[in-house]
């Protein structure tokens, strides 16, 4: 099943590369009259400033990227994006390619961990599945897309970003897809493939090393380009790609993105490899298990919300993370101030 996408918005019409890259350069910055207000308010309300912690960070991000206060989350979604790799064939996941459409079905049945973490923190869910019977190509041998085929996959998550929500989490799953995620951090900030490749699905031993080579003849191929755009077109996946063009479209319309973990932050690194600031819309919901994504975080100089040793994927730390932006919500605009309360302030 393909995923088509449609963006009523014509200011956010994507028919080439160059107009990612337009949309990319114009990304609008952040509220800072939503921040100012958030911040007099958070002020005079019922609590020590600060006390509760990084909460009422997430509450300022939450009203700089939205740009209303008071602070609101009534639409919230996690969408979870699929695809297949070609590379998957090289032995670099415990696990065959036919997996993908086996856990979307799983999706579909109300059976995967995404579904439960969805339903408890009242977050609408949808899969996204992304041409599964037509995995890319073996990237350690050939590009990923072409430009036609990469602007579909981008099209895909600009769709989903400009569908109505007001909070919009990140999942994936794709066998082989933490290969293509660390060929792309590879590309993008160097080092050796030994320092990007983790278990993934449980590979250990000789299988690791094989997955490690792999991600190195896939970098290689790039001869030093470091372009965000040209690294997703040659080594990406269509998972990612989608991710990239949400982030992208959701800046525009003032969504806020919560990232899950390895390989979902893979779609900001591309973005930040073109725009650094062009994250600064997205949260960071966990320190994933996965050893290098620790390693990218630092890079991009972003701190995650939570550390839950999670490694699953599916979307479910960004699920977790998004019950805490709807707590940062609930409590700026919930909590009496010390007038509405009648208590009495500090001198």
């Amino acid at each position: 099943m393909d995923t088509i996408a449609h963006i009523e918005n014509s200011s956010l019409s994507v028919e080439t590369l160059a107009d990612v890259r337009r949309l990319v350069a114009t990304m609008p910055g952040p509220s800072e009259e939503a921040r100012r207000v958030f911040r007099e308010r958070d002020a005079r309300l019922t609590k020590i400033p600060g006390s509760l912690g990084r909460i009422e960070e997430v509450g300022e991000w939450l009203a700089a990227w939205t740009g209303r206060v008071p602070l609101t989350v009534e639409e919230p979604l996690v969408a979870v994006f699929a695809a297949n790799h070609g590379v998957a064939d090289r032995g670099v996941s415990a696990f065959p390619k036919e997996v993908t459409a086996q856990m979307v079905a799983n999706y579909a049945a109300g059976g995967a961990a995404i579904n439960q973490f969805c339903a408890a923190n009242r977050l609408a869910l949808e899969v996204h599945p992304l041409d599964l019977d037509r995995p890319t190509p073996d990237i350690s041998e050939e590009d990923a897309f072409d430009d036609d085929d990469l602007v579909a996959a981008i099209r895909v998550g600009m769709s989903v970003a400009t569908s109505g929500t007001d909070l919009l989490g990140f999942g994936e799953m794709g066998i082989g897809n933490t290969t293509v995620a660390s060929a792309v951090y590879l590309a993008l900030f160097g080092g050796s493939p030994e320092e990007w490749v983790g278990p993934g699905t449980g590979v250990a031993g000789e299988m690791l090393a094989n997955k490690a080579r792999i991600v190195g003849r896939a970098a290689a191929r790039l001869g030093g380009e470091r372009d965000g755009l040209e690294v997703l077109r040659r080594i990406g996946g269509r998972e990612i790609a989608a991710m990239v063009g949400a982030i992208v479209a959701a800046r525009h319309a003032r969504v806020p993105i919560v990232l899950d973990g390895f390989v979902t932050t893979t779609a900001a690194a591309v973005v930040f490899a073109m725009v650094p600031d062009g994250i600064d819309h997205c949260l960071f919901a966990h320190r994933s298990a996965e050893p290098a994504h620790v390693k990218c975080l630092k890079m991009m100089g972003r701190e995650p919300l939570l550390d839950l040793g999670l490694r699953l994927g599916e979307g479910t730390g960004a699920a977790a993370a998004m019950g805490l932006v709807r707590l940062a919500a609930a409590y700026h605009s919930g909590m009496a101030t010390f007038e509405e309360a009648g208590v009495s302030n500090k001198d």
